[in-house]
């Protein structure tokens, strides 16, 4: 499980005070990219001549409000892990209550034929170590 902490600013609220949804989202991404770093990888995951990692699928559900100036702890964990894809969830908490769970579903593709291909070896064996069931 990969774990941060953050305060809702101004700027990620709409008018009625409440965080913007597509905010969850970018909290959510932060998130990946320090479980990302933490691989510690060789070649450069976001950039790179192997392969693609797209999104193909997202989903949010929001169970309570989170306001301006809120602090929030947002865990991620690997949910699935298949031969070409993965699953990402993830929990967004608000005074250890449960206040937004987001689920994004990840494909590696060859950048060249954008065909499926297989989760590199190093990058599966790190994924594993985070597979975990739902809280």
């Amino acid at each position: 499980m990969i774990e941060i902490k953050y305060k809702i600013g101004f700027s990620d609220c709409d008018p009625a005070g409440i965080i913007f949804y597509s905010r969850v989202f970018e909290y959510c991404h932060k998130v990946y990219e320090e479980l990302i770093s933490s691989f510690n990888l060789e070649e450069n995951y976001w950039f790179n001549q192997k392969y693609l990692v797209p999104i193909i699928s997202s989903s949010s559900k929001y169970l309570k409000p989170l306001k301006y100036n809120d602090k929030v702890t947002i865990r991620l964990i690997v949910k699935e892990l298949k031969k070409s894809s993965f699953e990402l969830y993830y929990s967004i908490y608000k005074d250890n209550n449960l206040s937004v769970v987001v689920n994004t579903i990840h494909v590696f593709i060859n950048p060249k034929t954008w065909e499926k291909t297989e989760i590199p070896v190093d990058i599966k064996d790190k994924l594993f170590k985070h597979l975990d069931k739902i809280e």
